[in-house]
């Protein structure tokens, strides 16, 4: 069953045909291929420390907002405790939002000029994931003086700071806490350091890019792993470094 679109914390783009763009290098590439699955990392793995985070308005605000319901510190505490630790449990896979390309991008996600971007859409994405997994326009906010919505353990995961705005994610987050005897055990750790997903490629990848600077035979051998794959997909080169007509 396809991806939920009615999630009341993720939201969907304006244009549900909105390209969407995964930028990597070919031995990414080719593990996608090879494991026709996408890889989900754990929330805590990703690089950024304020994932799963609340803000520090949050926190100022709480006493005011809360105030009716005399919240008593300890279960705030607690509350902390669970949101450090979900991180964990929940699972992340990212991609740029944009019509077109992004020269900024390749320069941030190809080390060399060895590199590929897949493209999909909003729509194509959410098709061929699993119920589980929700798919939403990330946020950008100011973590000292806005405030993050609470109420679900989902929230924090569609926002992020400010100076993360020109990544433009759509993001696919599972979250997926254990139990024991039918409560919640976030004692251990899991010890991988993600989860693939399968997917249908042949319905999520709709065009192969190769890095703008990238030689022809590498162009052609992405072409060749591509259809060895079974991988019917255009297999184009970017044409951002193409020569200027003055």
């Amino acid at each position: 069953m396809p991806s939920k679109k009615n999630h009341p914390v993720f939201t969907a783009p304006e244009d549900l045909k909105i390209p969407i763009w995964r930028y990597m290098d070919f031995t990414k590439y080719v593990a996608l291929l090879e494991s026709r699955a996408l890889f989900f990392a754990r929330a805590d793995l990703l690089g950024d420390p304020f994932e799963g985070s609340i803000s520090k308005a949050n926190m100022a605000l709480r006493p005011e907002i809360y105030k009716e319901a005399a919240i008593p510190q300890k279960i705030w505490d607690q509350l902390s405790s669970f949101n450090e630790r979900i991180r964990y449990w929940t699972f992340v896979n990212c991609w740029h939002m944009n019509q077109h390309e992004s020269a900024a991008m390749w320069r941030l996600y190809s080390a060399t000029n060895q590199a590929i971007a897949v493209k999909s859409t909003y729509e194509a994405l959410c098709d061929v994931l699993p119920e589980t997994a929700l798919v939403g326009v990330v946020k950008y906010i100011d973590y000292a003086t806005e405030w993050l919505p609470e109420g679900n353990t989902m929230w924090p995961y569609v926002h992020k700071r400010q100076s993360f705005q020109h990544e433009q994610e759509l993001r696919a987050v599972i979250q997926e806490a254990p139990t024991r005897d039918g409560k919640l055990d976030l004692s251990n750790p899991p010890t991988g350091t993600g989860e693939l997903v399968p997917v249908a490629l042949e319905s999520l990848l709709r065009e192969v890019i190769v890095a703008p600077t990238a030689p022809g035979w590498f162009r052609d051998l992405t072409k060749a792993i591509t259809i060895r794959y079974g991988i019917n997909t255009m297999v184009n080169q970017s044409q951002l470094d193409e020569a200027p007509v003055f």
